[in-house]
């Protein structure tokens, strides 16, 4: 799966009667590590500033003008020295730009003595936080915030901070396509468009009848007959006739083109019952299939579900998938079923899937009219849980949970995966108390700390997890316990 490539803007922050030429050999350290954990980098050179730094006003407005024009995604403002604080904040107010910021300073070379040439910047870069919080923008620091940009340490720092910016960057530019109404029965999938928007993601719907009459309208060509032999190459499909994988196929390709000529990110989708009594399939291995391609599926019309879906996907690498909160294992209080009826990504199956009936829904729209969806279990393996919902003002928050799957006797039908979370009855009650939904998004990764930094640092959501309120960048710790706080309600106007 690929992942836009970020683009990092480098503020090199330098001071006279400090040398420039271990300046430069600090700028040159961000530039190789930045580029390493897959950044393009927008950074002075030297024919733009002094040694290709920023210590004056000049200098700053140009660099500001610069990142504003090439549009980065994030800014590391380094101080190679001392830094000047007031230089960087000219650069990134003169940017506009309201992207995630990472402050470092540089560790000194040698022992010190009075003959050294000397950084300074463990005192200089506390002047730079301060410039920060009095042009009132968030910024992020280090594990280590004084250190080389060659240390392992700072390498997985500058990882997470570019998969942080990657985060906010595509929740604030998403596209959100809602094919369908949330079914009646569920107000958990209920949400505030016009909150939405004003976070960031737009919206984008598509009545359920029109999805139906394209697919009945669709001849059986070239393009249906390759889907439904790919399918079969990746899922036992020997349960399913052809005449209901060719309605499937046909499902998929109404879906793609909606989402190739909307140009979205996410889809939600209107699952049962119309599209079971009216074209006669599931959507789930359809939804699965998208999963697996990058484009976020969320059952149910859940359109907070697909960004928690969208979110895991940007800031792992790799697919989401959207679970109900099923069981608490009767014998282990720490053993939660994550559940869905067919519509997991099937690269994250044990062994060969199998597509076949909706188990559920059979007895309500007939066996003949339930096909479609995709079973087995997952593969073993570290998973992040992610919810994000609004509250009756429409202010954001979000739940997160790390864990792992992993095998049990315990057996149930669908798609899903035992998953230890260490503290889930902590957690559980969490999710009563502030209101979360039964739906949670998961990917196959530990991602909480990007997620955490990204929705409460950059985005304004609250964060929930076992231990209340998260807080740490640390990924040995990625939650720290502290009070647990509501956000405050946005004032009705």
């Amino acid at each position: 799966m690929r992942q836009a490539k970020v683009k990092i803007g480098l503020i090199p922050a330098n001071r006279a009667f400090f040398s420039d030429t271990l300046a430069a050999k600090m700028r040159g350290g961000f530039v190789k590590t930045l580029r390493a954990v897959g950044a393009a980098v927008v950074v002075p050179s030297a024919a733009d500033t002094k040694v290709g730094c920023v210590q004056t006003r000049q200098e700053a407005l140009k660099v500001g003008r610069m990142f504003r024009e090439q549009g980065v995604d994030g800014i590391v403002i380094a101080a190679v020295n001392f830094g000047d604080e007031q230089a960087t904040a000219a650069a990134v107010k003169a940017s506009g730009l309201k992207v995630p910021i990472l402050i470092v300073g540089c560790h000194e070379e040698e022992v010190l003595t009075p003959a050294t040439d000397r950084r300074d910047s463990f005192c200089g870069l506390l002047s730079i936080g301060e410039a920060m919080r009095q042009l009132g923008v968030a910024y992020s620091v280090p594990e280590e915030p004084i250190c080389l940009p060659e240390d392992p340490g700072f390498q997985a720092t500058a990882r997470r901070f570019v998969a942080v910016c990657r985060v906010v960057a595509g929740l604030r530019s998403a596209r959100y396509g809602q094919v369908g109404a949330r079914p009646d029965d569920f107000w958990t999938c209920r949400y505030n468009e016009k909150a939405l928007q004003a976070l960031g993601p737009t919206a984008v719907t598509l009545d359920l009848s029109e999805v139906l009459g394209a697919v009945e309208r669709r001849k059986t060509d070239a393009a249906v007959r390759r889907v439904v032999v790919d399918m079969k190459k990746s899922v036992d499909c020997s349960a399913v006739g052809d005449d209901i994988l060719t309605k499937i196929a046909k499902f998929e390709i109404v879906l793609k083109t909606f989402i190739v000529d909307k140009q979205l990110d996410a889809l939600a989708v209107q699952c049962w019952t119309s599209i079971q009594q009216n074209l006669g399939i599931c959507s789930c291995g359809t939804m699965g299939r998208f999963n697996d391609r990058g484009v976020p599926c969320a059952c149910e019309a859940d359109v907070m579900g697909a960004l928690s879906m969208h979110a895991l996907q940007l800031a792992s690498g790799g697919p989401a998938a959207l679970a109900d909160w099923n069981n608490l294992h009767n014998e282990d209080p720490e053993l939660v079923n994550c559940w869905h009826c067919g519509v997991f990504p099937i690269s994250w199956a044990k062994s060969r899937p199998k597509m076949g009936c909706h188990a559920i829904l059979a007895g309500t729209v007939g066996r003949e009219r339930a096909m479609g969806v995709v079973e087995f279990v997952m593969q073993d393996g570290p998973v992040t849980l992610c919810r994000a919902t609004q509250d009756n003002d429409g202010a954001f928050k979000v739940a997160l949970a790390q864990g792992a799957v992993e095998t049990t006797k315990a057996a149930t039908f669908g798609a899903y995966g035992w998953v230890r979370i260490p503290g889930i009855g902590r957690l559980y009650k969490n999710v009563l108390l502030r209101h979360f939904p039964h739906h949670v998004a998961m990917t196959r990764d530990h991602v909480g700390n990007i997620l955490w930094e990204a929705f409460g640092n950059y985005l304004g959501f609250g964060v929930f997890t076992a231990d209340h309120t998260a807080g740490c960048w640390d990924p040995e710790l990625p939650f720290a316990a502290e009070a647990p706080k509501e956000p405050a309600a946005k004032k009705r106007r």
